[in-house]
């Protein structure tokens, strides 16, 4: 077997070492030894329902001890009565209850004796108690007037605890209690006033003792109450009649504690126990208790009233309870209190008291049994040795000590030692003087036994630690290694390891007196067998033992100490290393602020422990502490924490103070609700005010920091309501309770509106407008505004008007001219400050004049620069805008056809006088006009200028296709470009070869003159060789961009690998793919044009149909429904084509479409081409022609 020894354990050993020297020595039973009480009975009571009843006493001792008793002094013999069983090999009997048990009341002692001495038990008293009674009495009448006090008196005989008491009636009916008639704790009735109907003749008091199934009934007894007495016996009805006694009302008085006791009084009570506060007063109306505690509150958790509030019970009392509880009872006339001094202490502190004082404070003597200071302790001695034994017991009265050896009295005349009342000692010990020494304390509350057992021994070692014990323990902790050895005289220990002499010692080696070795900070060397010697001068022993020493335990937690917010989630891992051999005894589990934490510990499954992970969802504040992951083999224990921070908002400001209160300034302050681990850096302060906006908090101002108070500037004429918002790096608190509100008084404005500003929809007309003040700006009641205007530089004087609005118009203004403008606030308590001047002008009206001197430059063909004289500033009328270039296409120069003149602007704004038009078409003619424009709308354009623009180069041909590929020439087709943007003047046909490496061979020049010419043979090529042949449109400008085609020349034998490519607009839900040659097998892609690896986003092979299919189209051609339904489809294209050119030409004035052309967006046609791109159609040949 393993054992487990770590580093924590030593200060638990060695004390454990220093009790058992301290304590008596284990002597083997192997080895002749004294008797020794090892159970007895301690006071019992017989009670008369149980069948029978044990008294115990066992003892052990080499030889096996006899035993016999005693009662009441004298010898007892267990065979004298035949319900007394004995039990074989022990002392203890059982008494058998036949009904009468009194003979066998008394106080028992038991004796167990061997050849060596005799052991002696304490006394056993067993009681036989007897039924309680009540006694037999008469008792009188109790008359009182109405309105008196009373008290009903119990007294209970005693008995076995616990009582319990009940009033009840001869009906046992119990009787009525509430505040006025209450049972104290005693067990008494108390009345704060009787009434007449509380006269009854059989109040009875009854007394329970459970344990001895008995209930008893005191005699009944009478109450009467009176309450009216006439002054004469005549009987008339109209006699005069008084009461006996005038019933006054009257101010309580306390019964319990009672006024003997003065106006406080201490209470002590035990740490952990209940304490119980008892307040019973009488008077006149029916008096109210209350408790306090005083300078504190009461333990709501613990804290209770009963019977009717004249108790107050607080249950596992703690150090905290202690202070001054204060029992208040009132009525209607006056009240009276009385404190009570609790102090809470611990039972060791009350044994401590008890023993060092054996008198009161007040100097009267306290009946105290006897009590142990010092006791005789049991020992073993070696021959020759010395004993002392000391006996020291305290009491009131002074306890008489008595030595007794073998449980009979020491004669001091033959006893070769010396005995001292408190002391006895005896040298020189041989083996006959092994004995059992007592010593007993007695007065006359008491009597104390303590026992000694004194064994004189010679013998060898004898070791008692198993042979071969296997021990195990980590690296680096303490492994405990025990030689458990009886022996006297007292041995020689040592310990070796195997095959060496040489006794262990040093700063890592310990050996303690009971034979146990230590060794300290082991490691992995320290394995293997070790030996311990035991040598006395009678003889010697030895015990060998196995050390195993495993690699320590080591864990960690992550993360570590982290920080998490309110409501998310936070996973705690525990990563750990073991030894393998431990592998089996290995667990991990988790604590949470020292408290073990369950598997899913919450219900809702919130918090989930599993083996070496918590995880925790929906962090609450409570979540937080400290986390430990504990690790646990068979041989150590580790642990490692992590502190769960939660953070949070703050908690809002409470307790809003104002102060310092002036005209425009108060000071607002406040107490810091809890910042939940991230401190507060700000506080925002809002306001609302119930005269504008109410209900409608603001922002105030922001106070930086975590102070808390806060001098706030105020406006006249304000109703202040204030709250706070505490701000932390996780977000805002709740905001506060409103603070109480404060007035401001109204005063004049401090300032005038602002934006002042002139808007007008027509040439004669101005409106004044200008930003109203805000419900704080207006500073007092009757808020209106001074509006002054004159025309600049042509009026002196002011016009002025007084408005409630923000705005005034003036009608039958000359156009666009300025105005001097000013705005002041007013109030009922005066005018704001001298406004400032602003500058507006009056309506505007489109100019009334086009730009003159138009010219046009061209640039090139598809730029010109248009230029134009500016109008004069007084025909602008308004504030001028800037100027707009209109043209239109009017004709093509190329084929001089008129074209419908769709117009076309671009606006440069400001004062200017020429702009760029770009995007013109080429070789084309052009009309353009110029015209300003202002805020009021466009004035008349300039008479139209007529331009033309050159040649320019042509757009790439149509398509480029590879007709037919041979061993060593290509057949290419193409065609015209889609503008040609001038005359035509031929092609250039361009080649070079190309391979899968991308390196490309020279570049190749063919100059096609003719225009009319669209297909070309090149000769003279590489067979088996990859090409690129490039086509490009020329007009005396210039060639355009190419069109482009790959294509790979064949081998002898074989059919050419040809592609053909196009564009499709992404739009395009289908593409008729042209020259085709019958009978072919084509692979057709469509791939996107700006993706790099060129994949398809289709592909699939088809095949065209041979000749031989050709006739059956013409048979179709020639058939009447064939040529009718192809008549209809012609005249519906024909329709819908009529309809959209109508819809067209109802677009407007100019075209939207052409505008976008004409300046297109770069970015948006980045965006555009880059999402879309430009989808491209590819088909190559891929098999030889069919048959």
């Amino acid at each position: 077997m393993e054992m487990l020894f770590s580093t924590k354990g030593i200060t638990i050993c060695l004390l454990f070492f220093v009790l058992s020297l301290a304590a008596a020595i284990q002597i083997p039973l192997s080895v002749a030894q004294l008797p020794t009480i090892t159970e007895q009975s301690k006071t019992q009571v017989a009670y008369p329902f149980d069948d029978d009843f044990a008294i115990k006493c066992e003892a052990t001792g080499n030889p096996q001890p006899t035993f016999n008793w005693t009662k009441d002094g004298k010898p007892f013999d267990l065979l004298s009565d035949p319900r007394i069983i004995p039990f074989n090999n022990s002392g203890t009997f059982m008494i058998q209850n036949h009904g009468i048990m009194a003979d066998f009341q008394g106080k028992y002692r038991c004796y167990a004796s061997n050849a060596l001495g005799t052991a002696m038990s304490e006394e056993i008293e067993l009681i036989v108690p007897s039924i309680p009674k009540f006694p037999k009495e008469k008792i009188e009448p109790l008359d009182v007037d109405c309105g008196d006090s009373v008290v009903l008196h119990c007294n209970p005989p005693k008995g076995i605890p616990p009582l319990h008491i009940y009033w009840m009636n001869i009906d046992l009916q119990h009787i009525p209690q509430d505040a006025r008639v209450s049972m104290s704790l005693k067990g008494d009735l108390y009345f704060a006033n009787v009434e007449e109907n509380d006269s009854r003749s059989d109040y009875c008091c009854f007394a329970a003792f459970p344990r001895l199934r008995t209930i008893v009934q005191k005699m009944p007894m009478t109450l009467r109450v009176t309450r009216f007495k006439h002054t004469n016996d005549s009987g008339s009805p109209n006699a005069a009649v008084t009461k006996a006694n005038f019933i006054k009302e009257r101010k309580p008085k306390l019964l319990i504690p009672p006024e003997s006791s003065g106006i406080s009084s201490l209470v002590t009570v035990i740490k952990g126990g209940v304490l119980l506060l008892e307040c019973i007063a009488e008077g006149l109306p029916t008096p109210l208790l209350i408790w306090n505690r005083v300078g504190r509150d009461m333990p709501e958790d613990r804290a209770a009233t009963e019977n009717y509030g004249k108790v107050l019970k607080i249950g596992e009392v703690s150090a905290a309870d202690e202070g001054t509880y204060l029992c208040t009872a009132s009525n209607s006339v006056g009240s009276v209190k009385h404190e009570f001094r609790v102090h809470v202490e611990d039972q060791k502190t009350r044994r401590e008291r008890s023993r060092d004082s054996t008198k009161a404070s007040d100097g009267i003597s306290v009946r105290k049994p006897p009590q142990w200071v010092k006791k005789p302790v049991s020992n073993v001695y070696s021959v020759g040795s010395n004993l002392v034994l000391f006996c020291q017991a305290i009491g009131n009265p002074e306890p008489t000590i008595k030595w007794k050896l073998n449980g009979m009295p020491i004669d001091g005349r033959t006893y070769r030692g010396q005995i001292l009342p408190r002391e006895i000692s005896l040298i020189n010990l041989q083996l006959q003087d092994s004995a059992v020494y007592q010593c007993e304390a007695t007065n006359k509350h008491g009597t104390i036994l303590a026992t000694a057992n004194v064994n004189v021994i010679n013998v060898s070692p004898v070791v008692l630690t198993p042979e071969g014990e296997d021990y195990a323990t980590v690296v680096g902790y303490s492994a405990f290694l025990h030689c458990k050895v009886f022996a006297s005289p007292p041995p020689v220990i040592r310990w070796v390891r195997e095959d060496s002499t040489q006794s262990l010692e040093g700063l890592r080696y310990a050996v303690y007196e009971n034979g146990s070795l230590e060794i300290k900070e082991t490691m992995k060397e320290d394995s293997g067998l070790y030996t311990c010697w035991v040598t006395n001068s009678v003889g010697k022993g030895a015990v060998n033992a196995n050390l195993d020493i495993r690699d320590a335990t080591k864990i960690a937690v992550t993360p570590k100490n982290p920080q998490v917010l309110k409501s998310h989630s936070v996973l705690l891992k525990c990563l750990s290393e073991y030894d393998p051999h431990l592998k089996h005894s290995f667990k991990l589990s988790w604590r949470k602020d020292g408290d073990e934490l369950q598997i899913n510990s919450t219900e809702d499954g919130r918090i989930i422990a599993d083996m070496d992970t918590v995880f925790i969802s929906s962090v609450t504040m409570e979540d937080q502490g400290i986390y430990t992951c504990v690790a646990s083999t068979s041989l150590d224990r580790v642990t490692a924490e992590s502190q769960l921070i939660v953070l949070d908002i703050p908690d809002p400001p409470a307790a809003l103070h104002l102060s310092e209160k002036q005209d425009r300034s108060v000071r607002l302050s406040w107490r810091a609700g809890d910042s939940h681990n991230s401190p507060i850096n700000e506080s925002i302060i809002e306001f609302e005010e119930n005269r504008w906006e109410p209900g409608k908090w603001q922002e105030l101002t922001r106070i930086q920091g975590n102070d808390t108070t806060a001098v706030l500037s105020l406006a006249p004429f304000i109703n202040y309501h204030f709250r706070v918002i505490s701000v932390n790096a996780v977000g805002r608190s709740r905001a506060s309770e409103p603070s109480a509100r404060y007035e401001t008084p109204p005063a004049a404005p401090d300032k005038n509106p602002e934006n002042i500003r002139v808007e007008a929809s027509q040439p004669n007309e101005m409106i004044m407008k200008w930003e109203p003040l805000k419900p704080v700006e207006r500073n007092g009641p009757g808020l209106e505004y001074k509006v002054s205007w004159r025309q600049q530089g042509v009026e002196t004087d002011w016009n002025e008007e007084l408005v409630k609005k923000h705005s005034l118009p003036l009608g039958n203004t000359p156009t666009f001219v300025p105005y001097e403008i000013k705005v002041q606030a007013v109030n009922s308590l005066g005018s704001g400050p001298e406004p400032n001047v602003t500058t507006g002008y009056s309506g505007e009206d489109i100019p009334d004049a086009a730009p003159s001197s138009v010219m046009v430059e061209v640039l090139n063909s598809t730029l010109v620069k248009a230029m134009w004289s500016r109008i004069p500033r007084d025909r602008v009328r308004g504030r001028l805008r800037g100027y707009k270039v209109i043209w239109w296409k009017t004709r093509s120069l190329l084929d001089g056809k008129r074209h419908h003149p769709e117009k076309h602007f671009l606006t440069f704004i400001g004062d200017r006088n020429h702009g760029m038009i770009p995007g013109l078409e080429p070789f084309s003619e052009f009309h353009l006009t110029v015209l300003a424009f202002n805020g009021k709308g466009d004035g008349p354009e300039s008479s139209p200028i007529m331009f033309h623009t050159p040649e320019g180069v042509p757009e790439q041909p149509h398509f480029l296709r590879i007709l037919n590929f041979d061993k060593d020439s290509v057949t290419l087709s193409w065609g015209l470009p889609k503008k040609s943007n001038g005359f035509l003047t031929g092609y250039n046909l361009q080649y070079q070869i190309i391979n899968e490496t991308d390196e490309i061979g020279p570049l190749s020049d063919v100059n096609i003159t003719n225009p009319s010419t669209f297909s070309w043979r090149l000769s003279n090529l590489s067979s088996s060789t990859k090409y690129k042949f490039y086509v490009s449109a020329c007009t005396m400008k210039g060639c355009g961009k190419p069109a482009t085609e790959e294509g790979l020349t064949i081998t002898d034998g074989s059919k050419g690998i040809g592609k053909i490519s196009g564009a499709v607009n992404p739009t395009q839900k289908f593409h008729p793919i042209e020259a085709l040659e019958p009978g072919t097998e084509y692979t057709v892609r469509l791939v996107t044009k700006n993706w790099v690896d060129n994949n398809s986003i289709f592909e699939d092979v088809i095949e065209t149909r041979g000749r031989a299919y050709a006739g059956i189209y013409e048979g179709i051609s020639t058939q009447g429904w064939f040529i009718g339904l192809m008549c209809a489809i012609a005249l519906l294209t024909l329709l819908l084509l009529t309809v959209c050119f109508v819809k067209r030409n109802k677009g407007g004035k100019y075209s939207v479409k052409e505008k976008e052309d004409l300046h297109p967006d770069p970015e948006a046609q980045s965006i555009k081409d880059e999402i879309f791109g430009e989808y491209r159609w590819k088909t190559s040949v891929t098999n030889s022609q069919l048959c």
